[in-house]
C-alpha cells in the first residue's frame, strides 16, 4: 500500500490535495512519450507520472513513476510549471475527490528498454508534439501546451 491509499483508509473519499508529477519525454525525433491510461481517466492519453509518495521530492516521484510505468530512467530534468487550482480536481470513478498540484518536467536525457506496465497503461507510444491525439487528459494538454511555449 502507498501513502495515498494508506490515508483513504482513515478519510474515505472526501476532497483532499495531492501532489504529483509528470514528465515529457523528448526522443531522438522530437516525439514526446504519451501513455494510454488504463486508470482515471481511463483510455485517454497522458504523460508519465503520478502522485508522491511520503519523504519523496518531485523529481523522485516523476523518476520513479516513470520508471515504474515505462521502464525508462529519466534524468535532467527541466521544470516546466507547477499546475494547481480548481482545473486540477478529480472525482475518481470510486469516489475519491482530489485537487492534484502536478510539477511537470521535460527531458530527452532517458535509457532503458520501454516497457508497458499492465496495471498501469493500454499503450506507450511516441507521438510527434504536431500530431497529438485528442484523447488527451485536459490537464496533460495543457502540461504540452505550456512546454511548447518554451520552445519558442
Amino acid at each position: 500500500m502507498g501513502y495515498v491509499e494508506d490515508l483513504r483508509k482513515i478519510v474515505g473519499t472526501i476532497p483532499l490535495i495531492l501532489v504529483g508529477a509528470v514528465v515529457i519525454i523528448i526522443d531522438e525525433e522530437n516525439r514526446i512519450l504519451l501513455q494510454k491510461r488504463m486508470h482515471h481517466p481511463v483510455g485517454r492519453y497522458g504523460l508519465p507520472g503520478g502522485l508522491m509518495e511520503l519523504g519523496e521530492s518531485t523529481v523522485e516521484t516523476a523518476q520513479r513513476e516513470v520508471y515504474e510505468e515505462t521502464g525508462l530512467k529519466v534524468r535532467n530534468l527541466n521544470l516546466i510549471d507547477v499546475f494547481s487550482g480548481k482545473e486540477n480536481y478529480i472525482k475518481a470513478p470510486n469516489g475519491d475527490e482530489f485537487y492534484v498540484v502536478v510539477t511537470a518536467y521535460w527531458t530527452k536525457d532517458f535509457s532503458g528498454n520501454l516497457r508497458i506496465n499492465d496495471s498501469e497503461s493500454m499503450s506507450l507510444e511516441f507521438i510527434s508534439i504536431n500530431d497529438l491525439p485528442d484523447n488527451i487528459a485536459k490537464s496533460h494538454k495543457a502540461m504540452i501546451t505550456k512546454y511548447r511555449t518554451l520552445l519558442n
